[in-house]
Formats: C-alpha cells, structure tokens, sequence
C-alpha cells in the first residue's frame, strides 16, 4: 500500500462496493480491503460484501403521483449512472412505493461483480492503519473495527463519536395467521383487486388491549445490557430508532409511528384497527417478512414472546431476532470537505455512514462521488461537488457545514429540509405534492446543467 498513484478502498460494504465498480468503470486499478469472508462483525452474518443488515428497504422511489427526499436521490443516482442502484433494481421485491431488495440475492451479485472485475483487486485483510501513499478511501461503515478506528481517530486528532442503530426481526410468512393478519396498502393504494400473493404490506391489527399490552412489554421486558463505555456514549438516529425507545416517549408514540392504523381497514370489521404492526417482503421469494419499525435491543426470549402476542403473530417462526450495535462516525464539519476529502489530508476520502450520513441510498451515493473525484484528482482535476438544488449536493453540505463545528453533531439522512427554499409564491403554501414535484423538478434540472461541467 505505498505506490503513490495507487487507489485503495477500505470497506467493501455499499459504498466501498460503489466506488469500486465506478473507478473500474473509469479504467483505474483499484485495491479492495475488507476483512470478510474470514471475519465478520456483530451486526453481520454473511460472507457477501454489500451486506444489507437493518432493513432490504432503499426508501421511496418517485413517480408521477408522488415524490419523496429518498426518490430524488435515487432520481439523481440514476442520471449518475450508479452501479449498485442498477443491481438492486433486478432483484426488486413488492414494497408498495419504496425500492426494496431481496437481500440475499443482492449481495451476492454484488460480490460476483466485483470479484469477477479484472480492475478490482479484492484483498481479504483487516486494514489497521490508514495508508500514507496514494488515494485512500475509507468505507468501512458502522461496524469500523476497533483498531482503525483508533487510527482514524489518531488522525484526525479528536475522539469517535458514537450512536447506536438496531436491526428488525424477520419471521417466515407461512408462520402467519391470515385469518388475523392481511394485505393492504396504506390507504388501499393500488389494491383494488389484489390477491393476497400480490399484496405489499402484511398488516397485523391491534385493538387497545393488544396494544397496551405490547407497549408493556416493551417497555419492562428484559434488554441486552450495554456496555459500560457504550452507556456513556448512547444515543439514537431517529429514523432507526429501537422500538422500545420510541414506547418510552409516550404511551403513544408508536400509534403515531410505526404502527399507525390510518388508511388501513381490517376486511374483518371494516374499520381501521387501534394500531397495526406491519411487515415487509424480505426476499423474492415472498418466503420471510420483517417487522417494519421494530428494530430492538430486546433479549431473544423477550422479543419472542413480544412477537407471538401480536395478532396473527401467534404461531410466527422468527428466523433472525433484533440485535443493537455500537456505530462509527467521524465530525464531519470540523474534519471534511463537501468533496468527501479530508481537510488536513486530501488524499483521504471518506465515505458511507462513517461520514455521518444514514441509510442505504445515502451510502451508496457517497461511495459513488468519492469514486468520482478520485478519479478527478488523479488526473489533475479538481475535485467537485453537486450543486446546492441537488439532494446529494445538499446532504453533502449540510455534513460538512462549518456551524456545526464545535457542534453536537449527529447523523442524517435525505430529507426535503436540505434543500434550498423554492421561490415565494411558487406554489400553493399548503400543497405539499406540488412543492416536491418543484423541487424534484429543480434538482434534477441542476444535476443535468452540472454533468458536462463535472465531467460525469
């Protein structure tokens, strides 16, 4: 690892993976550490690269009707041509309006493609110290081991910070009570005539017994003990936090969230439930469904009777229990460049989670820049960053922003809040369809104008 001209990815998680493809892609030699398949960490279990662990969903993809923060990058990612989003979109399973995978199957086309890449170079190593020489782009994500983060640290002159994020149970469909449970779409969009196979959501209704019991549990059933430096350090992201937290916050909350029964009619009684605990395809095959939104720290024991007291839940087959983890992030605004570069050292670039951005989408995308201007400055460019108007453009600068130095800095994800305020009067105050559709409209146009300028 000293070649000056070299290019090194360390990480071969989403965004590793996505810079890798998109610098081969480009005619560049590229070396890919990671240290699967000899070791994983506690929040994985396979041996693929590109592992998916706390959901198989990318968020929202838009169309005509509607539009979303998470389409607009997706749109935007699209226009960039990146390889990943192309891969998830063969192995698509049905997730009403979101882009969801089946996970399996997408990491394992992702470590062929790779693999078989005669520009990638896969190393299977537990990368300790950040090179000195050469391009370095660190996407190592989440889980980044003890040892380099150290390193990380060292460099950087300050101490990680830390937040926690939690995965969801996964139970077998045939282990459902459909005499309980059913399809439905929120608001039945799109279900007029649908056959139980071709549903998107399982739906499992609650009255307020059911509910109240459950939030019970929740909140007095027994958790995996943290540690005592992680108890220090906790924190939640918002959008992925652990079910129980959520109850914690009013006996409320989750009937506001996660379990919502608006626009959803229980065939039984005709009436929306007092809540709902809903589950999403998993897998092509239709074969395992996860519970959307209850990402938890509950113990084994506890999470399974908290599933089997669920309405149609009673006999589930839970074939992964939730797990919570300690993850990795660097202070963005004190030590990065929009560019993705290290400020004291540009040679570096970071990339995914470990920048402080959230999700799947998000993380592929960051992988996808970083490959870009890699490949920019290799060749005595400069590097580039999307115009503000863009969402990639926008996250980008919101985690980089210079007044949140100093700053108690957490995590985020794409959200219409990133964007520059469209024009006064631009459209009706209160029409929120027609404001994204302008601002998907205006972003779009933006990247379109900036290609020829960034040589993508």
């Amino acid at each position: 690892m000293s070649s000056r001209n070299s290019i090194h990815i360390i990480g071969a998680g989403l965004a590793g993976c996505e810079a890798a493809l998109q610098l081969a892609k480009r005619g560049f030699e590229v070396f890919l550490y990671d240290q699967k398949p000899e070791h994983c960490s506690p929040a994985h279990h396979s041996k693929t690269l590109a592992e998916i662990v706390c959901s198989n969903s990318f968020g929202s993809v838009n169309t005509e009707e509607s539009a979303s923060a998470s389409g607009l990058l997706k749109d935007e990612m699209r226009l960039l041509d990146c390889e990943l989003l192309k891969i998830a979109r063969t192995v698509a399973v049905p997730a009403g309006k979101a882009l969801a995978v089946d996970r399996e199957a997408f990491t394992q086309i992702v470590t062929e493609t790779v693999k078989a890449n005669p520009k990638i170079h896969f190393i299977c190593q537990n990368v300790t110290e950040i090179p000195e020489d050469g391009w370095v782009l660190i996407a190592t994500g989440p889980m980044t081991s003890p040892e380099l983060a150290e390193s990380i640290a060292k460099r950087l002159k300050r101490d990680q910070l830390y937040f926690f994020d939690a995965a969801a149970p996964i139970i077998t469909k045939d282990s459902i009570d459909f005499n309980i449970a059913f399809y439905q779409d929120r608001y039945n969009a799109g279900a007029e005539g649908k056959t139980e196979d071709s549903g998107s959501y399982i739906n499992c209704p609650l009255e307020k017994a059911d509910y109240e019991a459950l939030v019970d549990i929740l909140l007095n059933g027994e958790k995996t003990e943290l540690k005592t430096f992680e108890k220090d350090s906790a924190c939640f992201f918002e959008s992925c936090m652990p079910v129980e937290v959520m109850a914690s916050r009013g006996p409320q909350t989750l009937r506001y969230g996660p379990m919502k029964p608006v626009g959803l009619t229980d065939p039984r009684t005709g009436h929306w439930p007092y809540a709902v605990v809903q589950l999403r395809q998993d897998n092509a095959e239709g074969t395992l469904y996860n519970m959307v939104g209850f990402q938890t720290n509950l113990k084994w024991g506890t999470q399974k009777q908290m599933i089997q007291m669920i309405p149609g839940l009673a006999e589930a087959n839970v074939v992964r229990y939730g797990v919570m983890h300690r993850n990795t992030y660097i202070h963005s605004p004190e030590v990065l460049l929009p560019t993705l570069q290290l400020r004291e050292h540009p040679h570096i670039l970071f990339a995914g989670q470990l920048t402080g951005t959230e999700g799947y989408t998000e993380s592929v995308a960051t992988g996808m820049l970083a490959a870009m201007n890699i490949a920019r400055l290799s060749q005595g460019h400069d590097a580039v960053v999307p115009p503000t108007d863009t969402m990639l453009g926008a996250l980008l600068r919101y985690i980089t922003r210079p007044e949140a130095i100093h700053q108690n800095f957490q995590p985020i994800n794409s959200n219409w809040g990133l964007l520059p305020e469209l024009p006064e009067g631009s459209y009706p105050r209160k029409n929120k369809k027609v404001r994204n559709q302008l601002y998907v409209q205006r972003s779009l146009a933006a990247l379109q104008n900036w290609l020829p300028e960034a040589g993508a």
